[in-house]
């Protein structure tokens, strides 16, 4: 009896060996031929789930956003405090542990990626417009003032918590070791401090 191919499961597996590769050498190091060699298939049967490497990183891109959202749900179910709700999502994007750390190491390798390539570019524009909506609703939640989601103080702050945690991915690659965590969570403290002033 032949033996049955779980092809989705070979997908993933494939992305995350990209993965893997780009945490330990950056973009350069996921070439097909690595993938190839670290993910034990042979080079026509990789093509089989991924005719190029832009199909490798979309993909690969796509599951760190995924992971991303993930995160948030793996915290538990929102505090029903909704300044607690803000904190639990604004914690879940920044590189408050290892695992956080070496998908920001990804994050940024794709982001490079994505400056030459429009359809990675579009797929993390997508990320920053749901990203910066589901912030400013839990924001204006949060203040407890009865302002829209759309009001330019709560937009603005809601800017705010994405500029600070796509720079606090990037300054946690040359602190690898998390010595910046202590200064993220004081950071968020501040943030939620500010939101009710």
């Amino acid at each position: 009896m032949p033996k049955i191919i779980d092809h989705d499961q070979r997908r993933r597996e494939i992305v995350e060996v990209a993965k893997q590769l780009i945490i330990e050498g950056g973009f350069e190091a996921a070439t097909m031929r690595s993938i190839v060699a670290a993910a034990g298939y042979a080079n026509g049967a990789l093509k089989r789930y991924f005719p190029s490497k832009d199909s490798i990183i979309a993909a690969t891109f796509q599951s760190v956003l995924a992971e991303m959202n993930e995160r948030i749900g793996e915290q538990g179910p929102a505090p029903e405090d909704p300044l607690e709700a803000l904190r639990h999502y604004v914690e879940a994007a920044l590189p408050l542990d290892q695992y956080r750390i070496d998908s920001a190491r990804v994050l940024l390798a794709l982001w490079e990626h994505s400056v030459a390539n429009e359809d990675l570019a579009e797929l993390y524009r997508q990320h920053l417009r749901t990203w910066r909506a589901q912030l400013a609703e839990r924001i204006a939640a949060a203040r407890g003032r009865g302002e829209s989601p759309d009001a330019p103080e709560v937009m603005a702050l809601a800017g705010e918590v994405i500029g600070v945690s796509i720079g606090a991915n990037v300054t946690c690659l040359m602190y690898p070791d998390g010595t910046l965590i202590p200064e993220h969570r004081a950071y968020v403290n501040r943030f939620l401090s500010h939101v009710t002033d």
